[in-house]
């Protein structure tokens, strides 16, 4: 049931966007308990004048080399499980493609489930 966007910058290898995607696809299996095969994601790689954040917030100093990961999930997880998944995501990212944790940006958008239709014009998961 997730979406997720993946945002990048200029000057990313080929490939790099759908390796992010493969890693935190792999959190979701893991960590949020996404079901097999639940994979959604739009991948998006913009200029440098198509991103504009801050040098730095809340003591975290950002490069441009930043990736935006938003997901949006069915609502019901909880802080503690979400914690550990950012925490795997900024893990993996680093660890598997050199990745700054201080540049890899979470959001989480939760909803309900009758706010999905995979195809059919159909709402697969809410009440009928």
């Amino acid at each position: 049931m997730p979406l997720v966007r993946i945002d990048i910058g200029p000057g990313h290898a080929p490939g790099f966007g759908r390796a992010v995607g493969e890693i935190v696809y792999r959190a979701m299996l893991s960590e949020i308990s996404v079901p097999a095969d639940d994979k959604f994601q739009i991948i998006s790689q913009h200029q440098a004048d198509e991103i504009n954040i801050p040098t730095s917030y809340l003591g975290i100093d950002y490069s441009d080399r930043i990736v935006f990961i938003q997901i949006t999930l069915n609502q019901g997880r909880t802080t503690e499980l979400k914690k550990k998944f950012y925490q795997r995501i900024a893990d993996d990212l680093a660890a598997e493609l050199g990745m700054r944790k201080q540049d890899v940006f979470i959001s989480l958008i939760e909803v309900n489930k009758e706010n999905w239709s995979f195809g059919n014009g159909e709402m697969q998961y809410g009440p009928t």
